[in-house]
């Protein structure tokens, strides 16, 4: 899957965007749509925290700092008391340093908006609307050229890889 963007200047035309999308099959879940705060969508598929904060990536970075936290403290208690002895508390250091590292870097991650989306920040500000679309890769020609040419207005934004995946 592959996530593609437009910059639409109405919601008129992001409803009709939306249409013509779900016609050719593909699913709400798949279309996500970020505009100015206080902009009524609808029935519109809004954008959520995953996507317009920076939420997963922090939270992944939460998980390799906590984690190698941990194994380092673990490696430095299995020094001085020995496998037997530290070998089970290792890992119970290592996950629950994981874990706590997740919860901090998830947490920081929503309050910092979506580094990915910053280039779009004066666009929406401005009352455009940014909509991202997952669709597999072999479809991504076919979809930009169908929005393009029923909706000239649309701009196409780009493409960019689904990190983690959506399922």
């Amino acid at each position: 899957m592959r996530r593609i963007y437009f910059l639409v200047p109405n919601i008129e035309i992001t409803h009709k965007i939306v249409e013509e999308l779900q016609s050719e099959g593909i699913e709400d879940r798949h279309i996500h749509i970020l505009a100015k705060r206080g902009t009524p969508l609808e029935d519109l598929p809004e954008a959520g925290v995953s996507i317009k904060t920076d939420f997963l990536p922090a939270l992944e970075r939460g998980i390799a700092l906590g984690g190698s936290t941990g194994l380092l403290a673990g490696l430095i208690g299995l020094r001085f008391a020995g496998f037997a002895i530290a070998g089970g508390p290792l890992l119970g250091i290592i996950i629950a340093s994981a874990t706590i590292g997740s919860l901090m870097g998830g947490l920081a991650g929503m309050n910092v908006g979506n580094t990915r989306l910053k280039k779009f920040e004066e666009a929406i500000e401005q009352g455009e609307l940014l909509m991202l679309v997952d669709i597999p890769r072999e479809r991504i020609e076919a979809i930009r050229k169908l929005v393009i040419k029923h909706h000239p207005d649309a701009e196409f934004e780009g493409i960019e890889p689904i990190l983690p995946p959506s399922y």
